[in-house]
């Protein structure tokens, strides 16, 4: 394996261990996976917090952490993953049942959603330094009863 596949490999596998984060509870590693100067770009699920922040490994955890207090069996499961120069990109498919507080939208649901997800990662010396996501929020909230469905009638 010549250098720039190496780099590659260790670019995807920092993304997979974000997921592996997200799956577990476990955050003990973000040190060694987000940099300092990490940059969130994407909008938090259900406007939770502007993007563009810098907030690094903390901010990973903190999102892990609120993530599983409204779905405590959240999975995300990697579809396919690509690394071209330092950049990463994720295709997976999430799952979950809301039994926490829906990020200030709604009370506990008890409903399940499963939705396609894109995440982009930028990687720079082995970690993650910004990411970027595309979430389809309206097609869970859909799902999981906090918006109705067009024409369903009343809830």
């Amino acid at each position: 394996m010549d250098d720039r596949t190496g780099i590659l490999e260790r670019n995807k596998d920092q993304a997979r261990r974000v997921t592996a984060a997200i799956n577990s509870g476990d955050t003990s590693e973000m040190d060694e996976i987000v940099a300092v100067d990490f940059v969130e770009h994407a909008l938090a699920p259900f406007g939770r917090e502007a993007p563009g922040a810098v907030h690094g490994p903390r901010h990973m955890r903190e999102t892990v952490a609120w993530l599983l207090a409204q779905f405590p069996d959240l999975r995300m499961s990697i579809d396919a993953i690509v690394a071209d120069d330092d950049l990463v990109a994720v295709l997976l498919t999430a799952t979950g049942t809301n039994l926490g507080p829906l990020g200030g939208v709604s009370a506990p649901t008890g409903r399940a959603f499963a939705g396609r997800q894109s995440h982009w990662y930028r990687a720079r010396d082995g970690r993650l330094v910004e990411h970027w996501a595309t979430r389809d929020d309206l097609g869970a909230m859909l799902q999981l009863g906090v918006i109705p469905v067009p024409g369903a009638g009343p809830r």
